[in-house]
Protein backbone atom coordinates (compact mmCIF):
# COMPACT_ATOMS: atom_id res chain seq x y z
CA UNK A 1 0.00 0.00 0.00
CA UNK A 2 1.28 3.50 -0.80
CA UNK A 3 0.53 5.87 2.10
CA UNK A 4 0.87 9.65 2.35
CA UNK A 5 1.29 10.64 6.01
CA UNK A 6 0.71 14.34 6.71
CA UNK A 7 2.19 15.72 9.93
CA UNK A 8 1.61 19.02 11.71
CA UNK A 9 5.14 19.27 13.05
CA UNK A 10 7.78 16.57 13.02
CA UNK A 11 11.18 16.52 14.70
CA UNK A 12 12.87 18.73 15.75
CA UNK A 13 9.57 19.99 17.12
CA UNK A 14 9.07 19.13 20.79
CA UNK A 15 6.02 16.94 20.70
CA UNK A 16 4.95 13.47 21.73
CA UNK A 17 3.27 13.34 18.35
CA UNK A 18 6.64 13.44 16.62
CA UNK A 19 7.61 10.40 18.65
CA UNK A 20 4.27 8.77 17.79
CA UNK A 21 4.79 9.53 14.10
CA UNK A 22 8.31 8.18 13.81
CA UNK A 23 7.35 4.90 15.46
CA UNK A 24 4.25 4.50 13.27
CA UNK A 25 6.26 5.23 10.13
CA UNK A 26 8.83 2.62 11.11
CA UNK A 27 6.07 0.05 11.65
CA UNK A 28 4.57 0.84 8.24
CA UNK A 29 7.94 0.46 6.51
CA UNK A 30 8.62 -2.76 8.42
CA UNK A 31 5.28 -4.12 7.18
CA UNK A 32 6.26 -3.41 3.57
CA UNK A 33 4.26 -0.23 2.89
CA UNK A 34 5.59 2.57 0.68
CA UNK A 35 5.38 5.76 2.79
CA UNK A 36 5.75 9.46 1.98
CA UNK A 37 5.59 11.98 4.82
CA UNK A 38 4.60 15.57 4.15
CA UNK A 39 5.38 17.61 7.26
CA UNK A 40 4.99 21.24 8.18
CA UNK A 41 7.76 23.01 10.09
CA UNK A 42 8.57 26.41 11.53
CA UNK A 43 11.54 28.07 9.87
CA UNK A 44 11.47 31.46 11.62
CA UNK A 45 13.52 32.44 14.68
CA UNK A 46 10.51 32.53 17.00
CA UNK A 47 9.20 29.16 15.88
CA UNK A 48 12.63 27.61 16.20
CA UNK A 49 13.01 28.89 19.77
CA UNK A 50 9.56 27.78 20.89
CA UNK A 51 9.14 24.45 19.12
CA UNK A 52 12.36 23.66 17.36
CA UNK A 53 12.65 24.46 13.68
CA UNK A 54 14.02 23.51 10.33
CA UNK A 55 12.98 20.85 7.87
CA UNK A 56 12.04 17.40 9.21
CA UNK A 57 14.94 14.93 9.35
CA UNK A 58 15.13 11.72 7.39
CA UNK A 59 13.21 8.65 8.49
CA UNK A 60 14.72 5.40 7.20
CA UNK A 61 12.67 4.02 4.31
CA UNK A 62 10.34 7.05 4.14
CA UNK A 63 10.27 9.84 1.55
CA UNK A 64 10.19 13.02 3.64
CA UNK A 65 8.96 16.38 2.32
CA UNK A 66 9.18 19.48 4.50
CA UNK A 67 6.86 22.46 4.03
CA UNK A 68 7.75 25.66 5.85
CA UNK A 69 4.68 27.24 7.45
CA UNK A 70 5.06 30.55 5.63
CA UNK A 71 1.43 31.50 6.14
CA UNK A 72 1.42 30.64 9.83
CA UNK A 73 4.60 32.63 10.31
CA UNK A 74 2.95 35.72 8.80
CA UNK A 75 -0.16 36.64 10.78
CA UNK A 76 -1.58 33.14 11.18
CA UNK A 77 -2.51 32.68 7.52
CA UNK A 78 -3.32 28.97 7.91
CA UNK A 79 -5.22 28.97 4.61
CA UNK A 80 -2.05 29.68 2.62
CA UNK A 81 -0.30 26.69 4.21
CA UNK A 82 -3.33 24.45 3.66
CA UNK A 83 -3.29 25.26 -0.06
CA UNK A 84 0.42 24.37 -0.15
CA UNK A 85 -0.20 21.03 1.57
CA UNK A 86 -3.02 20.12 -0.81
CA UNK A 87 -0.98 21.05 -3.89
CA UNK A 88 2.04 19.09 -2.59
CA UNK A 89 -0.02 15.95 -1.94
CA UNK A 90 -1.59 16.25 -5.39
CA UNK A 91 1.80 16.65 -7.10
CA UNK A 92 3.21 13.59 -5.31
CA UNK A 93 0.11 11.59 -6.24
CA UNK A 94 0.48 12.59 -9.90
CA UNK A 95 4.08 11.36 -9.90
CA UNK A 96 3.25 8.07 -8.16
CA UNK A 97 -0.33 7.47 -7.00
CA UNK A 98 -1.15 7.02 -3.33
CA UNK A 99 -3.67 4.48 -2.04
CA UNK A 100 -4.53 6.33 1.16
CA UNK A 101 -3.92 9.60 3.02
CA UNK A 102 -3.39 9.80 6.80
CA UNK A 103 -3.17 13.09 8.73
CA UNK A 104 -2.10 13.85 12.26
CA UNK A 105 -4.37 16.47 13.84
CA UNK A 106 -7.76 17.59 12.59
CA UNK A 107 -6.60 21.11 11.69
CA UNK A 108 -4.83 22.30 9.66
CA UNK A 109 -3.41 18.99 8.43
CA UNK A 110 -6.65 16.99 8.67
CA UNK A 111 -8.58 19.65 6.76
CA UNK A 112 -5.85 19.82 4.09
CA UNK A 113 -5.93 16.03 3.77
CA UNK A 114 -9.72 15.97 3.51
CA UNK A 115 -9.51 18.52 0.67
CA UNK A 116 -6.77 16.50 -1.05
CA UNK A 117 -8.82 13.30 -0.70
CA UNK A 118 -11.77 15.08 -2.30
CA UNK A 119 -9.63 16.30 -5.21
CA UNK A 120 -7.84 12.98 -5.81
CA UNK A 121 -10.63 10.50 -5.08
CA UNK A 122 -8.73 8.84 -2.23
CA UNK A 123 -9.81 7.68 1.24
CA UNK A 124 -8.38 9.53 4.22
CA UNK A 125 -7.71 8.68 7.84
CA UNK A 126 -7.34 11.43 10.46
CA UNK A 127 -5.80 11.06 13.91
CA UNK A 128 -7.41 13.45 16.41
CA UNK A 129 -4.60 14.24 18.81
CA UNK A 130 -3.76 16.65 21.55
CA UNK A 131 -4.71 20.28 21.31
CA UNK A 132 -6.78 20.19 18.15
CA UNK A 133 -9.23 17.86 19.87
CA UNK A 134 -9.26 19.95 23.05
CA UNK A 135 -9.67 23.50 21.85
CA UNK A 136 -9.44 23.97 18.06
CA UNK A 137 -13.00 24.73 16.98
CA UNK A 138 -13.81 26.65 20.14
CA UNK A 139 -11.76 29.57 18.82
CA UNK A 140 -13.76 30.74 15.80
CA UNK A 141 -16.28 29.68 13.17
CA UNK A 142 -13.56 28.95 10.58
CA UNK A 143 -11.96 26.29 12.70
CA UNK A 144 -15.22 24.98 14.15
CA UNK A 145 -16.48 24.28 10.63
CA UNK A 146 -13.20 22.72 9.58
CA UNK A 147 -13.09 20.41 12.60
CA UNK A 148 -16.75 19.39 12.23
CA UNK A 149 -16.27 18.57 8.54
CA UNK A 150 -13.14 16.54 9.22
CA UNK A 151 -14.88 14.64 12.01
CA UNK A 152 -17.96 13.96 9.91
CA UNK A 153 -16.38 13.20 6.52
CA UNK A 154 -13.00 11.49 6.96
CA UNK A 155 -13.18 7.79 6.09
CA UNK A 156 -11.81 6.89 9.53
CA UNK A 157 -10.99 8.75 12.74
CA UNK A 158 -8.36 7.51 15.19
CA UNK A 159 -8.34 8.76 18.78
CA UNK A 160 -6.42 7.86 21.91
CA UNK A 161 -9.11 6.93 24.41
CA UNK A 162 -12.69 7.03 25.64
CA UNK A 163 -12.25 10.19 27.74
CA UNK A 164 -11.02 12.05 24.68
CA UNK A 165 -14.04 10.83 22.69
CA UNK A 166 -16.30 12.18 25.45
CA UNK A 167 -14.76 15.63 25.15
CA UNK A 168 -14.77 15.84 21.35
CA UNK A 169 -18.32 14.52 20.94
CA UNK A 170 -19.67 16.87 23.60
CA UNK A 171 -17.94 19.90 22.14
CA UNK A 172 -18.34 19.31 18.41
CA UNK A 173 -21.33 16.96 18.18
CA UNK A 174 -19.65 14.03 16.41
CA UNK A 175 -21.23 10.59 16.78
CA UNK A 176 -19.23 8.26 19.04
CA UNK A 177 -19.32 5.46 16.49
CA UNK A 178 -17.24 7.58 14.11
CA UNK A 179 -14.12 6.98 16.24
CA UNK A 180 -11.74 4.05 16.46
CA UNK A 181 -9.78 4.00 19.71
CA UNK A 182 -6.08 3.40 19.13
CA UNK A 183 -4.06 4.18 22.28
CA UNK A 184 -0.59 5.59 22.39
CA UNK A 185 2.36 3.24 22.26
CA UNK A 186 6.00 3.17 23.28
CA UNK A 187 9.17 1.47 22.09
CA UNK A 188 9.68 -0.83 25.07
CA UNK A 189 13.11 -1.89 23.85
CA UNK A 190 14.33 1.69 23.71
CA UNK A 191 12.72 2.78 26.97
CA UNK A 192 13.79 0.44 29.76
CA UNK A 193 14.69 0.79 33.45
CA UNK A 194 18.29 1.52 34.28
CA UNK A 195 18.23 -1.52 36.56
CA UNK A 196 15.36 -4.03 36.36
CA UNK A 197 16.05 -5.22 39.91
CA UNK A 198 15.71 -1.72 41.39
CA UNK A 199 12.55 -0.37 39.77
CA UNK A 200 11.09 2.31 42.03
CA UNK A 201 14.29 2.90 43.99
CA UNK A 202 15.42 6.52 44.16
CA UNK A 203 18.48 8.65 44.65
CA UNK A 204 18.88 10.87 47.69
CA UNK A 205 17.43 13.39 47.17
CA UNK A 206 14.64 12.13 44.92
CA UNK A 207 14.84 13.48 41.35
CA UNK A 208 11.54 14.68 39.81
CA UNK A 209 11.42 14.92 36.00
CA UNK A 210 9.13 17.08 33.86
CA UNK A 211 9.79 16.26 30.21
CA UNK A 212 8.00 17.37 27.03
CA UNK A 213 6.58 20.63 25.79
CA UNK A 214 7.22 23.34 28.39
CA UNK A 215 3.70 24.75 28.38
CA UNK A 216 1.40 25.89 31.19
CA UNK A 217 -1.37 23.80 29.58
CA UNK A 218 0.81 20.78 30.31
CA UNK A 219 1.20 21.86 33.94
CA UNK A 220 4.79 23.12 33.74
CA UNK A 221 4.14 26.09 36.04
CA UNK A 222 2.08 23.95 38.43
CA UNK A 223 5.00 21.51 38.70
CA UNK A 224 7.31 24.32 39.79
CA UNK A 225 4.77 25.72 42.24
CA UNK A 226 4.45 22.24 43.79
CA UNK A 227 8.22 22.05 44.17
CA UNK A 228 8.10 25.41 45.94
CA UNK A 229 5.67 23.89 48.45
CA UNK A 230 7.99 20.93 49.01
CA UNK A 231 10.89 23.31 49.65
CA UNK A 232 8.79 25.23 52.20
CA UNK A 233 8.02 21.92 53.93
CA UNK A 234 11.72 21.21 54.26
CA UNK A 235 11.70 18.14 51.98
CA UNK A 236 14.80 17.32 49.93
CA UNK A 237 14.48 16.93 46.13
CA UNK A 238 15.91 17.82 42.76
CA UNK A 239 13.77 19.04 39.86
CA UNK A 240 14.51 18.62 36.16
CA UNK A 241 12.64 20.50 33.43
CA UNK A 242 13.42 19.00 30.02
CA UNK A 243 12.21 20.42 26.72
CA UNK A 244 11.33 23.65 24.98
CA UNK A 245 7.97 25.31 24.39
CA UNK A 246 5.99 28.52 24.73
CA UNK A 247 6.50 28.87 28.50
CA UNK A 248 10.22 28.31 29.02
CA UNK A 249 10.80 31.94 30.00
CA UNK A 250 7.84 32.09 32.42
CA UNK A 251 9.09 28.86 34.00
CA UNK A 252 12.58 30.27 34.49
CA UNK A 253 11.03 33.37 36.04
CA UNK A 254 8.93 31.19 38.36
CA UNK A 255 12.01 29.26 39.51
CA UNK A 256 13.74 32.53 40.37
CA UNK A 257 10.67 33.89 42.18
CA UNK A 258 10.36 30.68 44.24
CA UNK A 259 14.11 30.67 44.99
CA UNK A 260 14.52 27.22 43.49
CA UNK A 261 17.61 28.00 41.42
CA UNK A 262 19.76 25.59 43.42
CA UNK A 263 17.23 22.76 43.11
CA UNK A 264 15.79 22.96 39.58
CA UNK A 265 17.75 22.49 36.36
CA UNK A 266 16.56 23.28 32.82
CA UNK A 267 18.08 20.90 30.27
CA UNK A 268 16.60 22.48 27.12
CA UNK A 269 15.88 20.59 23.93
CA UNK A 270 16.40 16.83 24.20
CA UNK A 271 17.31 14.93 21.05
CA UNK A 272 15.17 11.80 20.75
CA UNK A 273 18.27 9.60 20.91
CA UNK A 274 19.10 11.08 24.34
CA UNK A 275 15.62 10.88 25.86
CA UNK A 276 15.86 7.33 27.34
CA UNK A 277 18.79 8.48 29.49
CA UNK A 278 16.72 11.39 30.80
CA UNK A 279 14.28 8.93 32.33
CA UNK A 280 17.04 6.63 33.60
CA UNK A 281 18.63 9.58 35.41
CA UNK A 282 15.39 10.48 37.20
CA UNK A 283 13.29 8.80 39.90
CA UNK A 284 9.71 10.10 39.49
CA UNK A 285 7.89 11.47 36.43
CA UNK A 286 5.67 14.50 37.09
CA UNK A 287 2.99 15.47 34.56
CA UNK A 288 0.36 17.77 36.17
CA UNK A 289 -1.25 18.24 32.76
CA UNK A 290 -4.67 19.75 32.10
CA UNK A 291 -5.43 17.59 29.06
CA UNK A 292 -3.85 15.11 26.65
CA UNK A 293 -4.76 13.16 23.54
CA UNK A 294 -2.80 10.22 24.90
CA UNK A 295 0.44 11.03 26.70
CA UNK A 296 3.53 9.54 25.08
CA UNK A 297 5.73 10.85 27.87
CA UNK A 298 3.69 9.05 30.52
CA UNK A 299 4.11 5.81 28.57
CA UNK A 300 7.84 6.43 28.19
CA UNK A 301 8.13 6.98 31.94
CA UNK A 302 6.16 3.79 32.65
CA UNK A 303 8.39 1.80 30.29
CA UNK A 304 11.47 3.30 31.98
CA UNK A 305 10.33 2.09 35.40
CA UNK A 306 9.40 5.51 36.82
CA UNK A 307 6.27 6.04 38.91
CA UNK A 308 3.91 8.63 37.37
CA UNK A 309 2.37 11.53 39.29
CA UNK A 310 -0.21 13.14 37.02
CA UNK A 311 -3.81 14.42 36.91
CA UNK A 312 -7.34 13.14 36.36
CA UNK A 313 -7.30 14.73 32.93
CA UNK A 314 -8.64 13.77 29.52
CA UNK A 315 -6.19 11.40 27.87
CA UNK A 316 -4.51 10.51 31.17
CA UNK A 317 -7.33 8.61 32.86
CA UNK A 318 -7.37 6.17 29.93
CA UNK A 319 -3.98 4.79 30.96
CA UNK A 320 -3.39 5.73 34.62
CA UNK A 321 -5.50 4.65 37.62
CA UNK A 322 -4.96 6.41 40.92
CA UNK A 323 -3.21 4.25 43.48
CA UNK A 324 -2.67 1.39 41.02
CA UNK A 325 -0.24 2.37 38.27
CA UNK A 326 0.00 6.09 39.04
CA UNK A 327 -0.91 8.84 41.48
CA UNK A 328 -3.56 11.25 40.19
CA UNK A 329 -4.72 14.63 41.45
CA UNK A 330 -7.15 17.18 40.02
CA UNK A 331 -5.78 19.44 37.27
CA UNK A 332 -4.76 22.79 38.75
CA UNK A 333 -4.67 21.54 42.37
CA UNK A 334 -1.07 22.46 43.11
CA UNK A 335 -1.23 21.57 46.82
CA UNK A 336 -2.54 18.08 46.02
CA UNK A 337 0.19 17.66 43.42
CA UNK A 338 2.78 18.67 46.02
CA UNK A 339 1.27 16.13 48.44
CA UNK A 340 1.61 13.40 45.79
CA UNK A 341 5.23 14.33 45.10
CA UNK A 342 5.89 14.35 48.85
CA UNK A 343 4.50 10.80 49.08
CA UNK A 344 7.05 9.75 46.45
CA UNK A 345 9.78 11.03 48.77
CA UNK A 346 8.39 9.74 52.07
CA UNK A 347 6.88 6.38 51.05
CA UNK A 348 9.43 4.23 49.17
CA UNK A 349 7.11 1.19 49.22
CA UNK A 350 4.37 3.16 47.44
CA UNK A 351 6.88 4.48 44.93
CA UNK A 352 8.16 0.98 44.13
CA UNK A 353 4.66 -0.50 43.85
CA UNK A 354 3.43 2.22 41.46
CA UNK A 355 6.58 1.95 39.33
CA UNK A 356 6.42 -1.84 39.05
CA UNK A 357 2.72 -1.85 38.14
CA UNK A 358 3.23 0.78 35.45
CA UNK A 359 6.16 -1.06 33.92
CA UNK A 360 4.30 -4.38 33.75
CA UNK A 361 1.20 -2.85 32.18
CA UNK A 362 3.17 -0.79 29.68
CA UNK A 363 5.00 -3.84 28.34
CA UNK A 364 1.80 -5.86 28.14
CA UNK A 365 -0.54 -3.28 26.57
CA UNK A 366 1.35 -0.47 24.84
CA UNK A 367 3.89 -2.08 22.52
CA UNK A 368 4.25 -0.60 19.03
CA UNK A 369 3.85 -3.95 17.31
CA UNK A 370 0.31 -4.25 18.69
CA UNK A 371 -0.73 -0.62 18.16
CA UNK A 372 0.78 -0.41 14.66
CA UNK A 373 -1.15 -3.52 13.64
CA UNK A 374 -4.41 -1.89 14.77
CA UNK A 375 -3.74 1.17 12.62
CA UNK A 376 -2.91 -0.97 9.60
CA UNK A 377 -6.18 -2.86 10.14
CA UNK A 378 -7.99 0.49 9.75
CA UNK A 379 -6.04 1.18 6.55
CA UNK A 380 -7.08 -2.21 5.16
CA UNK A 381 -10.71 -1.50 5.99
CA UNK A 382 -10.93 1.89 4.24
CA UNK A 383 -8.41 1.64 1.40
CA UNK A 384 -11.03 0.68 -1.19
CA UNK A 385 -13.57 3.25 -0.04
CA UNK A 386 -14.41 6.42 -1.93
CA UNK A 387 -13.90 9.75 -0.16
CA UNK A 388 -16.95 11.45 1.32
CA UNK A 389 -17.25 14.66 -0.68
CA UNK A 390 -20.57 15.87 0.73
CA UNK A 391 -19.17 19.02 2.38
CA UNK A 392 -18.43 22.59 1.34
CA UNK A 393 -14.68 23.01 0.70
CA UNK A 394 -14.97 26.77 1.24
CA UNK A 395 -14.79 27.83 4.90
CA UNK A 396 -16.01 31.12 6.35
CA UNK A 397 -13.16 33.44 7.32
CA UNK A 398 -12.92 34.52 10.98
CA UNK A 399 -10.18 37.15 11.36
CA UNK A 400 -10.81 37.44 15.11
CA UNK A 401 -9.56 33.89 15.83
CA UNK A 402 -7.08 33.99 18.71
CA UNK A 403 -4.77 31.57 16.91
CA UNK A 404 -4.14 34.05 14.12
CA UNK A 405 -2.40 36.23 16.72
CA UNK A 406 -0.59 33.29 18.39
CA UNK A 407 -0.56 30.54 15.74
CA UNK A 408 2.15 28.54 17.51
CA UNK A 409 -0.39 27.65 20.21
CA UNK A 410 -2.60 25.79 17.70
Amino acid sequence: MRVCFVSRRFFPAISGMSVYAVNLLRELVRAGHDVTMVSQYRGDAFGTRVYGGGPPPAVPGVRVIGLEQLGEQTSGDFERDIDTMVDTIAAEHAAMPFDLLHAQYGYPTGWATLLAARRLGLPCVVSIQGGDGHWVGSCCETHRRAMVDVLNHANALLIGGESFIDEVTERLGTRRDRFTVVPGAVDTERFRPADEARVGDAADPVRFLYHGRVDRRKGALDFLDALGILRDRGLPFRGIVSGIGPDVDPCRERVAALRLDDRVAFTGYADYEAVPDLYRNADVFASPTYMEGFSNTILEAMASGLPNVSCRAVGVIDCLRDGENGILTEPGDVVAHADALAAMILDPALRRRIAAAGLEECRRVYSWSAVGARIMDVYARVVREKPDTDFDPELPYSPECRYRAEPHLL
